[in-house]
């Protein structure tokens, strides 16, 4: 098996499931609980939050644990809303976002708020004049994603935050759950009051993410309860699964030190060799892209076809976001990036992890040939 659908969700880490597992075992108490197992329990939580933080260069108290990439999404969007709706009632964000973010906005626009979507050019890349042209009076929000899932593009993150710095009223969101672990971003430097990641997208466990939230900025919680993580996120912590996220967080920047040069050789000669081949068309832009996406169509093919060819041979990988990808419609992104609908609908994306190799590369370009020789013959 060759996997090549990373962005939809990673591998997870051999330690990460035995950290799982020892804490599910061992340390099963309630972290609220005020017996000693719920200490124990707390206790382990704690180091996972200050080791997070540490790696993320921020402060134990600015980390706030969810379920995932959708709910932190949801939370800073949503939160930010309700918190500062009496300063105004306008979001800015892009066209190229996550369904997360997207169907956040469109929620909001039914209860009262404006909602302007910045577009992208051709590299599927924002500009920061088209954001602060866009900003007015009743600008509360500023939501951007760091890379796209679906083609790689890299946003300007930093000049838009040194933009929003400008207005004191703007809170700054970043998803950041394609970038964490393969492109760098310094939270504080960026000028980034709320950043969005999703432990399963870095070899972590499913239902386990966080989000970063600026010490002195404030959102109102989507949930009431108990008053879990600073009274933000009320609902018993996943401690077992939170502890697995900080090994695999710890794990995945080690390897982002030691092999992102050997994953953008890798990238590198997948694109060569794409573009060698005739009907294929690359849609990840050259510069400023992320080391581990390549998105591709090929001309003629309906995308479900070829993903399900590929996998005959036991090769893995995905058309649009997984959270789109059982919807038969062309990719928004691709089509906010002025790709021909056609050239939407056969659409293919490569995405790599720190543990595929030039071998598993090689093999996914013959097969590529081999299938589109073999399907190009079936409808002659």
């Amino acid at each position: 098996m060759i996997y090549l659908d990373n962005s939809a969700t990673t591998k997870p880490y051999r330690e990460v499931l035995e950290s799982f597992n020892k804490v599910s075992t061992e340390y099963f108490g309630n972290p609220s609980s005020l017996h000693g197992l719920g200490g124990d329990a707390e206790k382990l939580l704690s180091q996972a939050r200050e080791q997070i933080a540490k790696l993320l260069k921020a402060q134990a108290k600015e980390i706030l644990f969810t379920s995932g990439g959708t709910e932190s999404n949801n939370i800073a969007i949503k939160g930010t809303a309700l918190m500062y709706r009496g300063r105004g009632r306008h979001i800015i964000t892009t066209e190229i976002e996550h369904p997360s973010v997207k169907e956040s906005m469109e929620q909001l626009k039914a209860l009262g708020f404006r909602i302007t979507y910045i577009p992208v050019d051709s590299n599927g890349t924002v500009s920061v004049t088209d954001i602060e042209k866009a900003i007015s009076q009743e600008t509360i929000l500023v939501s951007v994603m760091h890379v796209n899932n679906e083609t790689g593009s890299i946003q300007p993150i930093k000049e838009i935050g040194q933009l929003i710095k400008q207005y004191s009223k703007i809170i700054f969101h970043v998803d950041y759950v394609q970038g964490i672990g393969k492109v760098p971003l310094q939270f504080h430097d960026c000028q980034i009051d709320l950043c969005t990641f999703s432990g399963h997208k870095f070899h972590g466990l499913k239902g386990t993410g966080a989000l970063f939230v600026r010490q002195g900025v404030k959102i109102s919680p989507l949930f009431s309860g108990g008053g879990q993580e600073w009274q933000q996120r009320s609902g018993t912590e996943n401690v077992a699964g939170i502890v697995a996220m900080a090994k695999a967080l710890r794990l995945t920047l080690l390897n982002q030190e030691n092999s992102v040069a050997e994953m953008k050789k890798i990238r590198d000669f997948i694109r060569l060799e794409l573009e060698k081949i005739d009907g294929i068309k690359i849609h990840t832009p050259v510069l400023h892209c992320a080391p581990h996406i390549i998105n591709f169509s090929i001309h003629g093919f309906k995308a479900e076809v070829f993903v399900h060819a590929l996998e005959e041979k036991g090769i893995y990988v995905s058309t649009t976001s997984a959270c789109s990808s059982k919807i038969k419609k062309a990719s928004s992104t691709l089509l906010a990036m002025g790709v021909p609908e056609e050239e939407a609908l056969s659409s293919i994306r490569v995405s790599l992890s720190y543990e595929n190799t030039m071998e598993e590369a090689i093999q996914f370009i013959e097969t590529v040939n081999e299938a589109i020789n073999r399907l190009r013959k079936v409808m002659n």
